[in-house]
């Protein structure tokens, strides 16, 4: 098997790196190293102890996933050191609570399987592989409250035939039974894209606001995921650094950055609305002060 096999297989199966070092009896360092494509002639006895993993893997899976039951209805989303993050592994009974289990593999499941989980547990849903969302901080919600409040102030002001939402709210962005998001906050101008209480299709504005656990999907899979499903306008929303990156998809294939002290022009409405990011940082200051 080689090391691109078992990157596909790591994929299909949701492991993590701890998972496969665990089952592998190597470091989890050396596991990262070899499959990440650092290490360049692995040893024969580290290639044959992974390989021996992901040939054997479902059994192995299954007794994993049945110790974390005990914590855990679903294997959460890992954060790891560089703030990257697993998606997950697979919806497993949880001891003493509603038994529920989705046996498929990363890659497989659908939007059937999507609405069969627990309403209590927030989830995306993308090209089959479920990603666990983890709730929001309270200068994250502020942020997305704030924006929407003002979309839908300028909106309501110039009569237009658009509305901003926050999350949750289920985005079936390819029209498709594989993928569905939920972005922080959106902006929907076609009423006919408004079906079984979810949108269908992309939304004209999506603004997403980075956490640790979720930057690099938002910034790597559903930038791509957005731009091609035909999103016009992607604004990625950094409150750490207080940057907010702004694509624009019709009109370039780069972005602009602003600083939390700028006025943000919104390109679907021509510029003609504007966001005044100072006025939201003052208006969110306090929580900045607490933490």
């Amino acid at each position: 098997m080689t090391i691109e096999e078992m990157r596909e297989k790591k994929r299909e199966m949701g492991y993590s790196y701890e998972q496969i070092a665990e089952l592998a009896g190597l470091p989890v360092g050396t596991v990262q190293k070899v499959l990440g494509g650092f290490t360049k002639s692995p040893r024969y006895a580290t290639l044959q102890a992974l390989q021996k993993v992901f040939l054997d893997g479902e059994p192995e899976r299954s007794r994993l996933d049945a110790s974390q039951a005990v914590r855990y209805p679903y294997a959460p989303e890992r954060p790891m050191k560089d703030g990257l993050a697993e998606p997950l592994a697979e919806y497993v009974p949880e001891e003493g609570r509603g038994a529920f289990r989705l046996p498929k593999r990363q890659g497989d499941y659908t939007l059937e399987d999507y609405l069969s989980l627990p309403d209590d547990h927030r989830v995306e849903l993308i090209d089959g592989v479920i990603y666990d969302m983890a709730s929001p901080t309270l200068i994250h919600q502020a942020i997305g409250d704030r924006l929407q409040t003002r979309f839908n102030s300028y909106i309501s002001h110039k009569k237009g035939a658009c509305m901003a939402f926050t999350a949750p709210v289920d985005v079936q962005l390819d029209c498709d039974d594989k993928t569905i998001v939920q972005p922080d906050v959106l902006i929907v101008c076609d009423y006919a894209k408004f079906r079984e209480r979810r949108v269908y299709g992309a939304p004209d504005l999506v603004v997403e606001i980075l956490s640790p656990s979720t930057m690099r999907r938002d910034r790597s899979l559903k930038l791509t995921k957005y731009k091609r499903a035909g999103v016009r306008e992607y604004w990625l929303i950094d409150p750490d650094y207080k940057k907010v990156y702004v694509y624009d998809f019709e009109k370039s294939e780069s972005y602009k950055i602003y600083e939390f002290t700028d006025t943000v022009p919104v390109g679907i409405y021509g510029g003609d609305c504007v966001i005044n990011f100072a006025q939201i940082y003052e208006e969110i200051r306090i929580l900045y002060d607490m933490t």
